[in-house]
């Protein structure tokens, strides 16, 4: 059992982490490896599912060369500061370098008590590790940068949450898990050392190019807001919502991370909120470019000591470029919609009909997911408008649009096959329902049956084919399937 790892940021002042070894569980179970994540991170799968592996995946034994850490970190929760969080319930047990010469965390979540536990147990249980599993694996293969899962285990312990539920570790992998709360903890110290630390570390690890701009910190506030513009947009193009977009939970990395009460829309209504504990609808999913917006602001707050050494030119650096933000966001969203709808080039009234279609999708309560997907069809025949239609509650709300919709690609030389294939390429058709996940997570939870897990992992594996096979996966709940309301793991 053999992790090459280099671990870059335990090198870093012991002021940025906690040192410490995940806590032992007392009969730890496979549930899933997934192999082929494992083989890109130069990892032998078939040894991670071996005794020794298992025990690794669990915590109760560390892998040679590991450098257990704790990272500290603050944030915004709900936009209520809070000066120390970290990881409560997660432990770092060190860096590899995987075979595209990507720098990957491997991060055991549930491994037990930090000195950032606040009163948590510093445990996780079966069904968000489940969510964050299949969530984050439909992500990644939807194109969307995401932490990944590279393992889970039971670990023969019973936790309280809404009730005792078995106890899990989940393995995730990220490209960092550096957070707008990271550079906060130590900008809201008045620590400006430990800030142009992190700063360098940041653009060492992960935009290098920004190394040699004239101005380095400048450069890298700017390719955070790119990157997060990128992201948001795609979170928008598949009707996903995160549900807890704190600062503690925005990577500097550009990637998805921390699926807590997370998502993905069936019935398009932009107000929609799962989460349980998100009463006033703050991350609601119209409101995540907005959050994300407010979210930089507070990453360029501890960055402005480094901006420039005049106080008024760094702040009006910062403005400026968290100015920028909401038309990086627009321009990604649009281009987006473009595709989906299936258009190559743009056109002036593009927005126009993106934003018609919404609003029809949203007053008659048609699903998000299939009438991108049935679009694909249409575009190449009329005789497919009945599918699309029949997802309205009121069928003849999409006809005066779809004869628009026609015009706007009629101006186009774009073979309709052709146009099919490219629509198809980025309109999936299958997305984690919240009922097939629940289903999945109650299949495990009280039977102790993974398979239904694994064959939604397999399906979401390929979300662009159409799988005759497993079409029940595609369809909307029934009403009383419907889920309101997701929790955290904590």
């Amino acid at each position: 059992m053999k992790f090459n790892f280099d671990n870059s940021y335990a090198r870093l002042p012991d002021k940025f982490f906690a040192r410490l070894a995940p806590t032992p569980t007392p009969g730890p179970m496979l549930i899933q490896v997934n192999h082929e994540l494992a083989l890109q991170l130069g990892l032998d799968p078939a040894a991670l599912e071996s005794p020794e592996g298992v025990e690794i995946l669990a915590g109760n034994r560390l892998p040679d060369g590991s450098d257990p850490l704790a990272m500290a970190y603050a944030g915004h929760q709900f936009g209520n500061w809070v000066p120390q969080l970290g990881d409560g319930r997660a432990i770092l047990l060190g860096e590899v370098v995987d075979r595209a010469g990507i720098r990957r965390d491997i991060q055991l979540k549930g491994a037990g008590r930090t000195p950032f536990s606040r009163m948590g147990d510093g445990r996780a249980v079966l069904g968000p590790v489940l969510r964050e599993y299949l969530v984050s694996e439909a992500m990644a293969a939807l194109g969307v940068p995401s932490t990944r899962a590279l393992a889970a285990v039971t670990t023969g312990m019973q936790i309280m949450r809404q009730g005792l539920q078995p106890g899990a570790v989940f393995t995730r992998v990220a490209r960092s898990h550096v957070r707008v709360g990271t550079f906060e903890y130590f900008g809201n110290r008045g620590d400006v050392d430990a800030v142009r630390l992190l700063a360098d570390y940041v653009i060492e690890r992960h935009y290098p190019h920004t190394a040699a701009a004239a101005l380095p910190y400048g450069a890298l506030l700017d390719a955070v807001l790119e990157a997060t513009a990128q992201l948001i947009a795609q979170w928008q193009l598949v009707g996903f919502i995160h549900g807890v977009m704190n600062t503690d939970n925005t990577s500097v990395a550009g990637e998805t991370i921390d699926f807590g009460p997370c998502a993905f829309m069936d019935t398009y209504d932009p107000q929609t909120v799962y989460s349980s504990i998100d009463t006033a609808g703050r991350y609601a999913f119209v409101n995540q470019p907005r959050i994300a917006h407010w979210n930089l602001a507070q990453f360029a707050q501890c960055l402005l000591p480094l901006l420039a050494p005049d106080e008024a030119a760094a702040l009006a650096m910062g403005q400026s470029a968290i100015n920028s933000f909401p038309a990086r966001f627009q321009n990604h969203l649009i281009d987006g919609m473009r595709k989906k709808l299936g258009f190559a080039q743009a056109a002036d009234d593009d927005l126009m009909l993106i934003e018609d279609l919404l609003d029809r999708m949203a007053r008659h309560r048609a699903d998000f997911t299939l009438t991108f997907r049935y679009l694909c069809d249409a575009a190449v025949n009329r005789r497919f408008d009945d599918k699309v239609r029949s997802l309205f509650d009121e069928p003849s709300a999409f006809d005066d649009w779809a004869l628009r919709w026609r015009e706007r690609m009629a101006r186009e030389a774009v073979g309709s096959e052709e146009r099919r294939h490219a629509m198809r390429a980025v309109n999936p058709m299958y997305t984690p329902r919240n009922h097939q996940v629940e289903r999945v997570i109650a299949a495990a939870q009280t039977h102790g049956d993974f398979q239904p897990f694994e064959e939604l992992l397999g399906v979401l594996s390929a979300p662009f084919e159409d799988q005759p096979a497993f079409s029940r996966y595609s369809e909307p709940p029934r009403p009383e399937e419907e889920i309101q309301a997701t929790f955290c793991g904590t």
